[in-house]
Formats: C-alpha cells, structure tokens, sequence
C-alpha cells in the first residue's frame, strides 16, 4: 500500500477516534486504543503478495 494512502488511512482513524472520544461516545478508552492499534497494524504489517502462478479465487 503506498505510503500517502497509509497516512490518510491514519489520519481518518485518529480523527474518528479523537472525535468519539471527546463528543463522549460510550466506550472509554477502548477507542483511542483501538485507533492506535491500527494506526500501528497499518504502518508495521506488509500487505500479502501473491506467488507468480495463483490464480484469483
């Protein structure tokens, strides 16, 4: 995934999260550090390849 879309995708969640968290959606803390987890999962796990030969499906 190229870098530009990783840093959107970033910046929607922590804005999403910011945004439920200070308007008091219920959840505590869980969703601030479910955002960061992903934010995380995004930057630091690759996106799968496929082998030369697999075929869709």
């Amino acid at each position: 995934m190229p870098a530009y879309l990783k840093l959107i995708i970033s910046v929607l969640v922590a804005l999403v999260a910011w945004a439920a968290h200070h308007f008091g959606v219920k959840g505590g803390m869980v969703i601030p550090v479910l955002a960061a987890m992903m934010i995380i999962a995004v930057w630091l796990f690759p996106e799968t390849r496929r082998l030369p030969g697999e075929e869709n499906g």
